[in-house]
């Protein structure tokens, strides 16, 4: 494979992006590294610049370097905004947030169109719809290549089914599908391998904790921030899956959210086949039970609300 991959970060110096860009310049996938912040980004790529893998590092700060940045890139992750704090939802992040991310994707969009474009800055429910938005009006809109990084979701199920089961969390995958926020992410525990099974209450209990996870560092954290060590994983686990992909490996699936027709939400979630032009093949929702088709239908009505509040945003963003 040719390895030869141009990343960007966009929120580099902060609490995601500094581990993000860490995983990423570990990795033998990647051979540049462009960091953007609007602070402390020299700084950050003269860090990381001294360690021995191969990947070149640059850092660039201010809008006026943001294009120079952008040059080139075949991926570009976006954790830029700001974290969540006790008592907040995601959805209270939207005003400042949705500014960070049209402005982010409208350089993408004219200065990468091509890239694939991986979004982390919450809330991802309304952010992603802002993206496609942003690369509408300029022409370059392709819904295949523009993520919603709901890796995270995945991770913990994993990690919480395996704690409960004693298994090896490696080796345990469960999907999560619909959105990326509290009633909306929905994890397919039917659908894990290897094969799991879990009273009534426990399931109950076990999906209510991968829902709240996010709020269960919120709080733990004490006002210093949210998940983003975790997050950082699952990103640059996304990130990696995806450059596997477009050097041709075979058989990549990822779950993320992304235009759909899947559901009658516009957005949706679920596990993905990835190649070389980003989604292959939308692998859609799958054999599920009732439980799960409830939890599918109850969060309709929150996801579509969402999205409408990016798309809305996005119509009126100067």
């Amino acid at each position: 494979s040719q390895n030869n991959a141009k990343v960007a970060v966009l929120g580099a110096s902060g609490g995601i992006g500094q581990p993000l860009s860490l995983l990423l310049k570990n990795s033998p996938l990647v051979s540049n590294l462009s960091l953007y912040d609007i602070a402390h980004t020299p700084g950050v790529a003269a860090d990381l610049s001294h360690i021995e893998t191969r990947a070149s590092v640059k850092g660039f700060m201010g809008p006026e370097q943001l294009p120079e940045c952008l040059k080139g890139c075949s991926v570009v992750v976006i954790p830029a905004g700001v974290p969540r704090k006790p008592g907040m939802t995601r959805d209270d992040l939207f005003n400042t947030n949705a500014s960070i991310v049209a402005t982010l994707t409208s350089a993408c969009a004219k200065h990468c169109p091509e890239a694939m474009i991986c979004i982390i800055s919450n809330p991802v429910n309304s952010t992603i719809p802002i993206t496609s938005e942003v690369f509408k009006k300029h022409g370059v809109y392709n819904p295949k290549r523009i993520f919603g990084v709901t890796t995270l979701d995945i991770v913990r199920a994993n990690t919480f089914v395996a704690e409960l089961k004693g298994l090896d969390p490696a080796r345990v995958s469960v999907p999560v599908i619909g959105g990326h926020a509290g009633k909306t992410i929905i994890p397919l525990i039917s659908q894990c391998t290897p094969k799991v099974d879990f009273p009534q209450d426990q399931l109950v209990k076990l999906t209510g904790r991968i829902q709240e996870a996010g709020t269960e560092v919120v709080q733990a954290k004490a006002g210093a921030g949210s998940a983003t060590l975790s997050m950082a994983y699952a990103g640059a686990r996304f990130v990696f899956s995806l450059l596997d992909a477009m050097n041709g490996k075979e058989g990549v699936i990822e779950c993320a959210f992304v235009r759909s027709d899947e559901t009658e939400s516009p957005y949706f979630s679920t596990p993905l086949l990835l190649g070389k032009n980003g989604i292959e093949k939308n692998m859609g929702i799958g054999k599920i039970t009732p439980f799960e088709e409830k939890m599918v239908a109850e969060a309709m009505s929150e996801l579509k609300a969402s999205i409408k509040k990016g798309e809305d945003f996005a119509k009126n963003f100067k």
